[in-house]
């Protein structure tokens, strides 16, 4: 009878747990995303317009930028029958700001950004509404690169960190700091007395030719970001720009007072790039992976160009990542041991690349475990699995937001979903990416086909009765 029994039980569960994921939504039109071992992947929403950056306020509703409509949403999270979905939703912010990337939330304080200006409000976190509308800081609009990507750090409260990108492929403004692309600043925003151009701002970086992704190392306080750099780039007469320059995660210092003498340097561009590919790059004997290089006159830079000496003396990225894959957010897990990047994906190559998320190991430092001239410090947990099909039938990774179970959120602008990504076991038994376990080095999502999801609820409860009846 007992036998009976769980038999029937397993037939039950078998069937509640095919019907909950198969209840699940489906991923849009013709994309299938690829997963690595080890994780889970669910659509929670499709339909969106162009969604971009996002966050959770301290109620657990999920805010997202709509740049499509430029308004900004709330959602609430449903879990049922295994299934995680946005339920309801309530307008923030209108379409008459333009709203169109950056986002932050405070407690109770909210910000958002367009091409020109950053604004705040004060925001209720139980009823989704804003009152008492500020302009923090203007003075931004570019031709070009119109992401204003926002960073309260928590180990310097007060402290506003805005990224502006270059006007251009190769911005002749950005070759000094008066010119005021291609820049990081941050704002003190405890004695803030009327709106701040953005020249007042504190200078954290230049020369940094769109700087998207940025983020706070959890146990250092240290500001990083990730860098979508140039095109169309040649040298000594020879097109490079396939697997040239690299795109980069850089390192920009401190705001909580700890020391850090290259605080406010300039990273080379529009001069100066980073090298990835070293065989396709002339005269490259002297150079290393990672290292500036410079490149061959442009008419934008008024036909001047700089040598491979004075590259040199520039900041360099702390790691180079393949050309073109374009970058779009960074995010620490809670143990500061894994860096989730967003990789938008590529416009421009020859053969698509991108379009993928990925991790990056960090040690106890606050360093990358990897040295600056590695070219395996990323670990592909969910990418496209046909970049043949890419851009138009691809996912697009742009906004990232960890959950407070650690899973990570992430939207995607061109097929207008947002997924949720989940490791499905971890060190102490647990779901999530927030514990101190990185995910294998031999992870990799062209490897891995696991796609639906970790059971939970009623599908839980049947696994844990089974154990115990066998």
């Amino acid at each position: 009878m007992a036998v009976m029994k769980a038999v029937t039980l397993a037939l039950l569960c078998a069937v509640a747990v095919t019907n909950a994921q198969s209840s699940c939504i489906s991923p849009s039109g013709r994309i299938q995303p690829s997963v690595a071992s080890g994780y889970s992947l669910q659509v929670v929403a499709t339909g969106l317009a162009k969604p971009r950056g996002l966050t959770f306020d301290s109620q657990g509703h999920l805010l997202v930028v709509q740049q499509g409509s430029g308004s900004l949403t709330s959602y609430t999270i449903d879990e049922s029958n295994g299934c995680t979905t946005l339920g309801n939703n309530a307008t923030v912010v209108d379409v008459g700001l333009n709203l169109n990337h950056g986002l932050w939330v405070n407690g109770t304080t909210l910000y958002a950004s367009n091409v020109n200006s950053v604004y705040s409000w004060t925001y209720d976190p139980n009823a989704r509404t804003v009152s008492n509308q500020e302009e923090l800081v203007n003075g931004m609009a570019n031709s070009d690169h119109g992401t204003r990507t926002l960073l309260l750090p928590e180990s310097a409260p007060g402290m506003l960190v805005i990224t502006r990108g270059s006007g251009g492929n190769l911005d002749i403004n950005s070759t000094t700091i008066e010119g005021g692309t291609a820049q990081v600043r941050a704002f003190n925003l405890n004695n803030r007395t009327g709106i701040y151009d953005w020249l007042d701002g504190q200078l954290l970086a230049w020369g940094v030719r769109n700087e998207v992704g940025i983020a706070e190392h959890p146990a250092t306080g240290g500001i990083w970001g990730v860098e979508n750099s140039a095109d169309q780039i040649t040298r000594n007469g020879v097109d490079v720009s396939n697997n040239n320059p690299g795109e980069e995660l850089n390192f920009f210092g401190y705001l909580n007072g700890t020391p850090y003498a290259n605080q406010g340097a300039n990273f080379g561009y529009p001069w100066c790039l980073a090298a990835y590919n070293l065989t396709e790059l002339p005269n490259s004997s002297d150079l290393t992976i990672g290292e500036q290089f410079a490149f061959d006159t442009a008419s934008t830079l008024d036909n001047e160009n700089r040598t491979d000496e004075y590259c040199s003396q520039q900041a360099a990225p702390r790691l180079v990542f393949q050309a073109h894959m374009a970058p779009l957010d960074i995010k620490f897990n809670n143990s500061a041991t894994e860096a989730w990047i967003s990789f938008h994906g590529s416009w421009d190559r020859e053969v698509p690349v991108g379009y993928k998320l990925s991790v990056v190991r960090f040690g106890e430092n606050g360093e990358p475990s990897d040295q600056p001239d590695s070219l395996t410090a990323v670990t592909d947990i969910v990418s496209n699995t046909n970049l043949s099909a890419c851009p138009a039938n691809c996912f697009r990774p742009a906004g990232l937001a960890v959950d407070n179970r650690g899973r990570i959120f992430m939207t995607s602008d061109s097929s207008g979903e947002i997924y949720l990504v989940t490791r499905n076991s971890t060190s102490n038994g647990t779901s999530g990416t927030s514990t101190s376990a990185s995910p294998s080095a031999t992870a990799s999502a062209s490897s891995a086909s696991t796609y639906g999801i970790y059971p939970t609820g009623f599908g839980a409860v049947c696994v844990l009765l089974l154990f115990l009846l066998f």
